[in-house]
Parts: C-alpha cells; structure tokens; sequence
C-alpha cells in the first residue's frame, strides 16, 4: 500500500494500544464495489505512532465520504457539488427555479446539493448548461413557463452577457484564464496592460501573436476593445467574475512556450499596479507613436500594430534579454527610473 504523510503528528485513543497516542494522517489507496464495477479510491485515514494500526478519529468518516463521492463523480465524468454551485452563481438563479429552468422537477439540484449523485443524463444536461450559453438560453426558453419573470430575466441576461465572454479568441480567452489563475486580484487595466506585455514578449521571442486581437491607443495606454467590453462593469475593481467558470481548465490546452510568457510577465510586471503599468506603456514607442496628434485626454482609437510592437520589443529584447526574469525586472528598473 502507497501512502502520502499529510499532516504533522496528532493524538487520540488508539483502540490497539488501549491509551492516547500519537498518529499521522496518510492516505490509502482501496477499491469499493458500486453498481457492479470495481474502483480505486485514495482516501485519507489515521495511523497509530507506536502500533501502525489505523485508529478511528472523529470527522475522517465524512471526510471518506467526501472523497469517495468526489473520486467516483470523475471516473464517471458526473457534475460534482461545487460545479452546481458555479452553475447558480453564473446564471444568478436558485435552486429551485434553476431546477425547473432545466426541465428537472423543482427538487432535483436542491437534492444534487445535498449530496445525491446525478444520472450521466441530467448531469449531461448541467455541464451543457453550464459551458454553453446557447444551450441554457434553449432551455429557459422551453421552460419559459415554469419559473418567475424574474428568475427567467435575470438567467437569461446572464446567459446573453456571457455570451460576449467568447466575443475574443480562444486564446485571448486562455491567456486571460491563465492570468487570473496565477494572480488573486486583477482590475481590467491592469489585465488589459498585462495582456500588451504577453502579447509584446511573445512577438519578440517568436516573432509571431499570442493572439490574434489587435490593440489599440487609448488614453490609458494600450487596450483590446473586446477585452474591455467583457470587464467595463468592474471599472477600477478586481475582476470577480463567475462567467470564468466556464473558462475552467481552458489554460491547460496552451503551449509550453506561451505558458512561458505569460508567467514571465506575470512574475514581472504582475506585481505592480494598473496605474504604474499604465506609465510604463506610456513611455513605450509604439503608444507614444499612435498618439502623436493627440491631446494627453483626448480619446483615441489608433491601431498599434502588432509590427510595431514587435519591432520594440525585439529591441528590448536585444538589450536586456527578456526572455528571463531577471532581464524583463532590469527593463522594468529602468522605465520606472524614467518616470518617477
């Protein structure tokens, strides 16, 4: 038997040794019988110190239960709790309508919540509902009659809103989720300013787009227009957006090599602000070039073409080897010594 220590040293009654010991956590790889098929579970159980006997500590039960269910709900490829959860928070729905909504009785997810495991069908029905939002607009259609004209608007509002959430690229979109994994707070410009740096170190590493959207001159410096719409709501807050639950995984299906500029931008520019990245733009060619003409408020919607961008990041490149961390801090050093 494989197990994994998870946890320093702990004391309770150990039936074996008849007193109080001492025992760690460990986990234990089993297999349970269900419906006729056999599985593999790892569960997470106590072991006796002294004796190496398993002992029976209060709340490991459930915690069993909770890894049994979780396990066994993604070898069969079932919709777990907390993506049922996702689902009321994306739709802004309850339960009860969010049943209904889907052509379940009213009771059905309120049980799912509860811990009752979902057929492969209607579990079929709450993962299309929930990365699709064609499909659960089809479905408050068809079932228009059984909820509020409340619960309905604001569903499908919600659905239509997400909708623009695949108004960009599929790796605009992976970019986008990739960032907001590594970072825990992210208003929309610093995210759009972000997203200028990726696109402006991966043309100068490998002389071709990240993505395909093009940037433009802002007064704020460079923004991509989609990108705005997407996150206007937030203003100057940090993006906390349930729509990203349908992003869920996206990142996982980028390329080593764009991973790998995203954590260098990341790790670099990422842990200043929207305003101090916005001075750093601003102090670049290609947005400084775009506005030339223009008044330092006056709005713009010059193209800076990703040539452009390249060109000058190709340049920095030559200069203070960003294709490291260390070389990308130096450039940044340096911009900001400019400024302040």
């Amino acid at each position: 038997m494989e197990v994994t220590i998870l946890s320093k040293e702990r004391r309770d009654f150990c039936i074996e040794c008849r007193r109080e010991t001492e025992y760690t956590l460990q986990k234990k790889d089993i297999i349970k019988n269900i419906k006729d098929k056999d599985y593999n579970f790892s569960i997470t159980v106590a072991i006796c110190t002294e004796c190496g006997e398993e002992m029976s500590v209060p709340g490991l039960m459930d915690k069993n239960i909770r890894e049994i269910d979780e396990q066994y709900r993604e070898a069969e490829g079932l919709v777990s709790i907390d993506d049922i959860e996702r689902f009321m928070k994306i739709y802004n729905i309850g339960k009860g309508p969010l049943s209904l909504a889907i052509g379940f009785g009213e009771i059905t997810i309120p049980r799912y919540l509860e811990g009752q495991v979902p057929s492969k069908e209607y579990s079929d029905i709450i993962k299309s509902a929930i990365s699709s939002p064609e499909y659960m607009k089809k479905k408050l259609i068809e079932n228009r009659e059984r909820i509020t004209d409340t619960a309905y608007r604001k569903a499908y509002n919600a659905a239509v809103s997400m909708e623009r959430l695949f108004s960009v690229s599929d790796n605009m979109l992976r970019v986008i989720a990739y960032i907001f994994k590594k970072l825990e707070e992210v208003t929309p410009l610093m995210l759009q300013k972000l997203l200028y740096f990726t696109q402006g170190v991966y043309l100068a590493l490998y002389r071709k787009p990240i993505f395909v959207e093009d940037c433009r001159a802002w007064v704020h410096g460079p923004v991509y227009p989609e990108v705005y719409e997407l996150f206007r709501d937030f203003k100057y807050n940090p993006i906390d957006d349930a729509r990203f639950a349908l992003l869920s995984g996206m990142e996982d299906t980028l390329k080593d090599n764009e991973k790998k500029v995203i954590e260098l931008v990341v790790n670099t520019f990422g842990i200043y602000s929207g305003k101090v990245l916005e001075k750093i733009t601003h102090n670049e060619s290609p947005w400084k070039e775009a506005r030339i003409g223009y008044g330092e408020s006056i709005p713009s919607n010059e193209l800076l073409s990703k040539d452009h961008i390249m060109n000058y990041y190709i340049q920095t490149n030559n200069k203070y080897g960003i294709d490291t961390e260390d070389g990308l801090r130096r450039y940044i050093h340096d911009m900001l010594n400019n400024i302040f």
